[in-house]
């Protein structure tokens, strides 16, 4: 079954300081048997962040090692839309560019479950396609 991966998790996974990272380290096995697709927008903000908190050369290296072992997802037009959407309907949420990428690509591609430690975000949101997405891990 496919899953989406959002930044919450890939960060947790390759920055050891992060709280997340041994809940992600944990998840890692379960998550290599499953057809795993990253939002193309997920690697901005994953190198950003890892730019930021760690330095630039480790933030190619994520970049590379991602890129490797997740097939990566660009955005069409429909997902633009959609996303727009959700910021609208939510707009007190303040939903950001990357969920409402995942949200609507989630839509798109009939998943339910994305790995994510932000529950917020996705808790709130109601897709189309099922009663609520399957947060994991």
């Amino acid at each position: 079954m496919p899953i989406l991966i959002d930044t919450s998790f890939l960060f947790a996974l390759y920055y050891s300081k992060d709280k997340n990272n041994h809940n992600a380290q944990v998840a890692l096995p379960s998550l290599l048997r499953e057809t795993r697709i990253l939002p193309a927008p997920v690697l901005v903000e994953l190198f950003y962040m890892t730019r930021e908190r760690l330095n630039y050369d480790r933030a190619i290296l994520t970049l590379t090692a991602v890129r490797e072992a997740y097939q990566i997802e660009p955005l069409t037009e429909q997902d633009m839309l959609r996303m727009e959407q959700v910021m609208s309907k939510y707009r007190e949420a303040r939903f950001d560019y990357v969920d409402t990428a995942v949200m609507a690509m989630s839509e798109r591609l009939f998943i339910t479950q994305i790995y994510t430690f932000d529950r917020r975000d996705f808790s709130i949101f109601r897709p189309r396609h099922c009663p609520a997405l399957e947060l994991l891990p």
